[in-house]
């Protein structure tokens, strides 16, 4: 690499010997330039460039900056390191604390993730050194600094997934607008009426109210009234979530906090008189939940869109005046923890202008470090492109991808939007939200559930009554679920009912069904003579024996239902197995 030749040429310019472990071993390399030792062997597969020091007696130990031998001299700060106009170097050589060599040392593991074998200085210890600080410091003053995301997918897409998000595993969904006054048919209503004229839907306003009545007129009936934040994020905690979506616009283009380029259509102008966003932002992050902020690009009816869908997307006056100014409101008002962007598909990604923001977004925004996005930013873009991938709404992958993604559901299954004439028939049971859950983790994903509030701002009593249900399983089986990752086998071969996940040296089988005659079969796992078996949510160890040709046959308790785990499907702790 080109900072890694500029590093070289710095130290041997600086009277230092520099020995790389691809071209000689240490032991060689201490034979050449004296006594002296590495810090660690290099990790197999990296590139080595480990920094350790040498002089006489060990003067040289910490470049004139450490207290390893007799010198008791301590380095400069050398100004200017890191970002331009920045002095960085404080946390490159910090005296009494290591010395600069074994500083700069972590600082190359740490922001590069390499290793290094030696560093040594030639000749007798004297505090040259510091010159040769120096010279490093301007090699890798680019390289220390954070790097820089370009505009483009090549760049964006190499972003390291913040890894709160793969350890956080369950999500909740709120899908809530202007939607909620109608509440029939879905959040597409206002499509269904007005843009497909379909006739269900122009029969039920005929029916429900006056002639004449145009969809803005729904606004001042979202009152929101109801809405009481700090519940919304107590039920979100007790069921397990560990972040919370908001849709803070959907297609409709009506705005859940004030927007400043969405006049009189907004909870701030009309409506509720609330900033809704602000204010579950507030709660949620008073429980320690994660906040994500849905936002559509697209707004169905509105003029400069459909101006510029008429241009074929030549021109981009909606994304310049509309979509942008919201997206840069949104994260330095809110300091989202994700972005779930939606809306996308008529349009490429260049009309959105989603590369230059998602650059921002991990380059200069409050949120660089941290934030999550999907990969909803223009057509063609989903599962190839962004942070995580949605792929499609209720995206079932059936083996495990290479890539980080999140599965969307509803406990609604006919719509994401509150309906007034759902069905009890039509809502998720305990059973199906649980096995989608557990496929979902163990195929490496994550699982986002949605429910739908009424325009007062209520979440239904059946809504809360699954949540609760998925957070009293997750009480039990949480330790199968949270921070874990997919095992080497993700679907137990013989069923499709038992799903593994893994955590370090545990592997978790869960089952969805308990087996008739209470013996659970697990053909994958290899066992040993100390392989432990426990049942999450029960105490004591279970009984197993590994029989050929059929695997691991774990006895599992025998009991009246009443004292067993919840009984929509239960995990079993396997320790010491294959």
């Amino acid at each position: 690499c080109w900072w890694l030749g500029g590093v070289r040429a710095a130290l041997r310019g600086a009277g230092a010997v520099i020995c790389d472990a691809a071209a000689a071993n240490t032991a060689d390399c201490c034979g050449r330039t004296g006594s002296g030792r590495s810090l660690e062997p290099a990790a197999p597969g990296r590139t080595a460039a480990a920094v350790t020091s040498l002089g006489d007696g060990g003067a040289g130990a910490a470049l004139c900056g450490g207290r390893a031998g007799p010198g008791p001299g301590r380095a400069p700060v050398p100004p200017g390191l890191g970002q331009p106009g920045r002095a960085a170097a404080a946390g490159l050589v910090r005296p009494g604390q290591g010395g600069g060599v074994r500083a700069l040392g972590r600082v190359l593991r740490a922001r590069l993730g390499l290793r290094v074998v030696l560093v040594a200085l030639a000749g007798p210890a004297r505090c040259r050194p510091a010159r040769a600080l120096l010279c490093v410091a301007a090699a890798l003053g680019p390289v220390l600094a954070e790097p820089r995301y370009r505009p483009d997918w090549a760049s964006l897409d190499a972003r390291p997934l913040p890894a709160w998000f793969d350890r956080a595993k369950v999500g909740v969904f709120v899908h809530w607008g202007v939607f909620s006054v109608p509440a029939w048919g879905s959040e597409w209503f206002w499509w269904h009426w007005q843009g497909l004229h379909d006739a269900a839907c122009e029969r039920f306003v005929r029916r429900r109210f006056p002639p004449g009545t145009t969809y803005a007129e729904f606004a001042p009936l979202f009152t929101a009234h109801d809405f009481q934040p700090r519940q919304w994020a107590q039920l979100f905690q007790r069921a397990g979530a560990r972040y919370v979506v908001l849709t803070t616009k959907h297609h409709e283009g009506f705005t859940n906090w004030g927007s400043p380029v969405s006049w009189n259509w907004n909870s701030v102008d009309t409506g509720p008189h609330r900033d809704l966003v602000g204010e579950l932002g507030e709660a949620l992050r008073e429980s320690n939940l994660r906040y994500g902020l849905y936002h559509s690009l697209m707004e169905w009816f509105n003029p400069l869109y459909l101006a510029d869908k008429q241009s074929d997307f030549k021109t981009q006056n909606f994304v310049i005046k509309k979509t942008m100014p919201e997206l840069y409101d949104l994260v330095l008002k809110y300091k989202p923890d994700l972005i779930w962007s939606d809306g996308d598909w008529e349009a490429p990604d260049s009309y959105w202008n989603s590369t230059s923001f998602l650059a921002w977004l991990y380059n200069d925004s409050p949120v660089k470090d941290t934030v999550v996005v999907n990969d909803r930013w223009g057509r063609d873009c989903s599962c190839r492109h962004g942070g995580f991938y949605n792929c499609a709404d209720k995206y079932r992958p059936g083996t495990l991808p290479e890539h980080k993604w999140e599965m969307c559901s509803s406990l609604d299954r006919l719509s994401w939007g509150y309906r007034s004439n759902m069905s009890l028939a039509e809502v998720m049971d305990e059973m199906s939200m649980i096995e989608e859950l557990v496929q979902t983790v163990s195929l490496g994903g994550n699982y986002l559930l949605n429910v739908g509030p009424t325009k007062e701002g209520v979440i239904v009593p059946i809504f809360q009554e699954r949540l609760l249900a998925l957070g009293r399983w997750l009480d039990t089986n949480g330790e199968a679920i949270y921070e874990s990752q997919p095992w080497r086998v993700q679907m137990e071969n013989t069923t499709d009912t038992v799903w593994y996940t893994s955590k370090g040296p545990l592997v978790f089988a869960i089952f969805l069904l308990w087996p008739r005659d209470s013996v659970l079969c697990l053909s994958s796992p290899i066992p040993s003579p100390g392989t432990q078996v426990t049942l999450l949510g029960f105490a004591g160890t279970l009984k197993w024996q590994n029989q050929p040709g059929k695997g691991m046959l774990i006895t599992l308790p025998y009991m009246l239902p009443s004292p067993l785990p919840p009984q929509s499907g239960w995990a079993v702790k396997l320790e010491g197995v294959k």
